[in-house]
């Protein structure tokens, strides 16, 4: 299976082209949430339209002002993308669970705090393969610029149980890349600069039953 995955794009989507494989996932931040223009997901639901993939998954992430509102109002996020919050997707096999969730940034969407929060993860099904959450969890590639750790805490104490193959976020710049711990790969995928300037092309890779492997996006 080919996964390809960004976050972080900041409406900044179209210069990462028309990309191609069997699952995209956007991790959050796909809005300005500086501006707060509820057209920003309009415009990224367009550009999921012209992607080739077989699924598409996309979260909230705390920029995302109007994916929460439309969430909340019970209605549809994304006519080109299946929109996951606290809520769980199979396809070929491998079970994706999605959650939009941050810690600390009260006043931005998504924001919940530590009870919460702790509430939030455990929904976290337990055979999930690939987790996709908009916050790191604490102290695995969550350090902005300054060198400060912005991880949740209570997302890591849930790792210990669910141990999933991937776990794929953003929320921080500075920490795009991969760790792995254990039995899971770790994908910090924003692909903008601490500017908001695209900077990285999308993380791609083959999950295989035998791993999972880089290859070009």
């Amino acid at each position: 299976m080919h996964i390809v995955i960004v976050s972080d794009t900041h409406c900044g989507h179209e210069e990462l082209g028309i990309l191609k494989g069997d699952v995209l996932i956007h991790c959050g931040d796909g809005c300005n949430g500086f501006k707060r223009d509820p057209e920003d997901v309009n415009r990224l639901d367009r550009w999921f339209s012209r992607q080739n993939f077989n699924v598409i998954l996309c979260i909230g992430g705390n920029h995302d002002f109007e994916i929460e509102r439309r969430a909340r109002d019970g209605e549809v996020v994304f006519a080109n993308a299946t929109y996951l919050q606290d809520a769980a997707y199979k396809y070929g096999g491998v079970l994706f669970y999605g959650a939009p969730w941050v810690p600390i940034l009260s006043g931005w969407a998504f924001y919940q705090d530590q009870e919460e929060l702790r509430r939030k993860w455990e929904g976290i099904p337990e055979k999930t393969d690939v987790l996709i959450t908009h916050t790191a969890p604490f102290g695995i590639l969550d350090r902005d610029r300054h060198g400060h750790s912005l991880g949740c805490s209570e997302l890591l104490d849930r790792l210990q149980v669910v141990r999933p193959r991937l776990h794929a976020f953003g929320h921080n710049h500075a920490s795009a890349g991969t760790a792995r711990v254990g039995q899971t790969l770790y994908v910090n995928a924003s692909v903008v600069d601490s500017q908001y300037r695209i900077a990285r092309r999308p993380f791609a890779f083959e999950m295989q039953d035998k791993g999972i492997f880089p290859v070009a996006a």
